[in-house]
């Protein structure tokens, strides 16, 4: 059977960019490793965008707001939670500090209009900054414009704090040690970094981008099981795909276990850059596989479950008392030690089911043991006041081995800010395209990155030719 186009990966971006290539009248076939969909990776912003285009809504799409959006234990007995409504989050912080409640509104709608200023730059591709093209550098000016209206605080804002740390802007805004933690966990995502690393509060922002004031943790959806329930495209599970190129031209894919060639004049993949491109390092130039090696993927997080015996007493749980917590969590990660005590979430409550996230569990290249994995399954199970038994959890040593991401980074690419816009994947290749003539990139290695679940194959499809 001819294809038009093959798309490595049926996670949300590679749907979203197959789903794009057939409106456009394309013949697409999506390959997959993977047996079945992770809905566990569709935590994120999903742009109304590609719900609008794609008419997800009719598709069964359906994101998940709960209310309260986070809980967190507070050191003298009781709980802190917070709402989806500021004036019942403020009511709830002024009863451990009533300054902190003064000032939870203007916080809220500061690092909402920021998030709004990442959520243009999110749905485009990113600036490039070597363009002489007056409608390229037109595009640039009216971002500059757009800022400029929003008024002089939001500049200040905009260039003070997006290199700063989480934990300074967390300490200029509040007092308390329980607001500080949860709201600095989110800054740390995925990342290699304590809060008191620079450029974490970028990654707090982007994490919040559409997200709407207040709510500081991005919405769950069901993205990718809707896009392939849709059948615009073929599927095609089990097989882990090998780009095809010869002459530093793409013309297919070849797939491991059942040794088939399939022919395409186009190949785009939503896989990790670096496992995209590793195989066929032999027609790339080797300044360029050499910048493709040093992109930072360090493996930090472990997913899992906790299955109780009876419905949860809590939902949306953060264990993260402090941001002295969250560092010292972070030192233990620093040195290639799963953390002694580490900062614990429940993203999602399914009847007796939590899906945790737990941070830090660093990559380890495979040495990891089971002695070491069953101590780290022990104290979460301890944090959370349940059974060992109860707690089951997936390394990033173990992701990497599912999901083919380099070194199990669920982003494909730390987001710090030498790794962000038309920096990622590596400068001068941010534009979804690579040496490798009809080879594209639409993961989440590329702009906008991870967390936006499809901005990336909507952006990539735009500039597909």
């Amino acid at each position: 059977m001819n294809y038009d186009a093959i798309v490595i990966g049926a996670g949300a971006n590679g749907l979203v960019t197959a789903h794009y290539l057939a409106r456009a009248g394309k013949r697409v076939l999506v390959v997959e490793q993977r047996h079945a969909p992770d809905p566990s990776a569709d935590i994120g912003w999903v742009p109304n965008a590609i719900i609008r285009d794609l008419g997800l809504s009719g598709g069964g799409l359906r994101i998940e707001e709960p209310d309260p959006w986070i809980t967190a234990p507070l050191p003298a007995g009781g709980t802190l939670e917070l709402s989806r409504d500021i004036g019942r989050s403020a009511e709830a912080i002024g009863r451990i500090s009533p300054a902190d409640a003064a000032q939870w509104p203007e916080f809220c709608k500061r690092m909402r209009t920021l998030a709004g200023v990442l959520e243009r730059l999110y749905l485009v591709p990113p600036p490039d900054i070597e363009s002489h093209n007056a409608r390229e550098l037109a595009r640039i000016a009216g971002l500059g414009l757009y800022v400029r209206r929003l008024g002089k605080q939001t500049v200040i804002d905009l260039a003070r704090i997006l290199p700063m740390s989480i934990a300074e802007l967390l300490d200029d805004w509040f007092e308390s040690d329980v607001l500080k933690g949860l709201l600095g966990a989110l800054g740390v995502w995925h990342l290699k970094q304590g809060p008191r690393s620079g450029g974490t509060a970028f990654n707090f922002l982007h994490h919040l981008a559409g997200s709407p004031a207040g709510v500081f943790r991005p919405p769950r959806s069901n993205v990718t099981q809707t896009l392939e329930g849709m059948k615009r495209v073929e599927v095609r599970r089990g097989n882990r795909a090998t780009v095809l190129a010869k002459n530093g031209r793409a013309s297919g894919v070849v797939l491991d276990k059942s040794g088939d060639t399939i022919l395409a004049p186009l190949v785009v993949s939503s896989a990790d850059p670096r496992a995209t491109l590793d195989p066929v390092a032999i027609e790339l130039d080797p300044e360029f596989a050499r910048a493709v090696d040093n992109i930072k993927a360090r493996g930090v997080v472990a997913r899992g479950t906790l299955t109780l015996d009876g419905a949860p007493s809590y939902a949306n749980l953060c264990v993260a008392p402090s941001l002295e917590y969250l560092e010292r969590a972070y030192d233990d990660a620093k040195y290639g030690r799963d953390s002694a005590a580490p900062y614990v979430e429940v993203q999602r409550t399914d009847g007796n089911r939590l899906e945790l996230h737990v941070q830090y569990v660093p990559y380890t290249d495979g040495t990891a043991n089971v002695q070491r994995h069953q101590a780290l399954q022990q104290k979460v199970a301890q944090l959370l006041s349940a059974q060992p038994g109860q707690v089951r959890l997936q390394s990033p040593d173990e992701d990497e081995i599912q999901r083919g991401a380099t070194e199990g980074h669920l982003y494909h690419g730390e987001l710090t800010l030498d790794q962000i816009l038309f920096m990622r994947p590596v400068p001068g290749w941010s534009r979804y395209r690579t040496p490798i003539a009809g080879l594209f990139l639409c993961g989440s290695g590329t702009h906008p990155g991870g967390g936006i679940p499809g901005a990336a194959g909507r952006n990539a499809a735009r500039e597909i030719p």
